[in-house]
């Protein structure tokens, strides 16, 4: 069996993936590497209720803000409900509403909203969002959300109390369902510059891009401020702004190699190695040791004519076995495609591989950096 062979049959048995740029980095466009300052949605959050559940709304004892909801928004409609009334629905709930407003959103443009259950209800299945105000971090109303709910999941429940539940039935979304009140601000437009934001910080890559902005406007068009943000000088006009920010944003450039890291998820056994891991020389051995031990029991039978008695002793069995107790050896600068071999040759699962990094790491010839997440 072939090196490949096993490699293959390794990673489609085990929970361990492996992610590496081992090509050249490419060139990549400016809007893919960096976010131009000001332009960003805003999160937006309200509060409704939902109508028309098959009885399996919320149950109104345990869920009393239902009732209040319901009994203000009947009293705004002119239905004025007895104050020693509580009525017990089951076909309301009361939910958390929340969607992201776009940059440059515009009233009367529509936008997704996702519902949320607040109380018991089981499933949001069939229900219609009434009217209810979306509003920002300022407590200003910037959208109205109304709409019949698509819920993904499903949930089914026996009189027995046995359940069945698909994905989350209390949760749905509502596409185009709110309708935008009120544009944000933006400071897109404004002043004689635009900041481009890195999405993630690199001196070399915000080097890389000065440079290829002063190639294609002219020497002195863009300036560093940090290792994110990147200064542009951009028209003042409104139309010819926007026309700069499409050649701006469609320059391409080589970024900066990641650093070396290794990521380790110990709940799921993942292990993510980047490209630029390497290990100083080192030795490691490890095998799996199993111990088992087995109980008898072993009759002990005196002679025909002697005084003693039959008695049962317990007998234990203990036995110790060690398989794939094998050592390996990385040698100076050792790269990414030895590490996989190596630890492919001694059958390492992914818990054991984990155990080895934080070794390597410990000894000081893992260089990278370990995070455990």
């Amino acid at each position: 069996m072939t090196m490949t062979t096993r490699l293959r049959q390794w990673l489609a048995c085990s929970c361990l993936i492996w992610i590496a740029a081992a090509l050249p980095a490419q060139a990549e466009r400016v809007k893919d590497l960096a976010q131009v300052g000001g332009v960003r949605s805003n999160p937006l959050v309200g509060y409704g209720l939902v109508v028309g559940l098959d009885g399996s709304g919320d149950r109104t004892s345990q869920a009393p803000f239902t009732v209040q909801s319901l009994k203000n928004m009947l009293g705004q409609l002119g239905v004025n409900v007895p104050a020693n009334v509580n009525p017990q629905l089951k076909n309301v709930a009361a939910v958390a509403i929340h969607a992201d407003l776009p940059a440059f959103a515009k009233p009367g443009q529509p936008i997704d909203i996702t519902v949320s259950s607040l109380g018991n209800a089981t499933s949001l299945r069939g229900g219609s969002l009434l009217m209810a105000p979306l509003r920002g971090a300022d407590g200003e109303i910037y959208a109205i959300a109304q709409g019949n709910l698509i819920v993904g999941g499903f949930g089914a429940q026996g009189r027995d109390g046995s359940r069945v539940s698909v994905n989350v039935p209390s949760v749905g979304r509502i596409p185009n369902g709110a309708i935008v009140e009120r544009a944000v601000a933006g400071g897109f437009g404004g002043g004689d510059n635009i900041t481009l934001n890195l999405h993630q910080a690199d001196f070399t890559t915000v080097s890389r891009m000065v440079a290829a902005l002063d190639n294609a406007f002219g020497r002195g068009s863009a300036y560093a401020i940090d290792a994110v943000t990147v200064s542009v000088r951009a028209p003042t006009d409104a139309n010819a702004r926007i026309g700069f920010m499409s050649q701006v944003e469609n320059l391409e450039l080589t970024p900066g190699t990641a650093p070396a890291k290794v990521i380790v998820n110990a709940r799921t056994g993942t292990v993510v190695i980047g490209s630029q891991v390497t290990v100083m020389p080192a030795a490691i051995t490890h095998g799996s040791l199993t111990v088992t031990i087995s109980e008898s029991a072993n009759v002990s039978q005196p002679g025909a004519f002697s005084a003693g008695q039959t008695v049962v002793t317990p007998q234990s069995s203990v036995q110790v076995s060690s398989e794939g107790n094998r050592m390996f050896k990385f040698e100076g600068g050792t790269t990414l495609d030895d590490i996989v071999r190596a630890v492919n040759e001694v059958g390492a699962a992914p818990g054991d591989l984990i155990a080895i990094l934080e070794a390597l790491k410990q000894a000081g010839a893992l260089r990278a950096e370990l995070e455990v997440i």
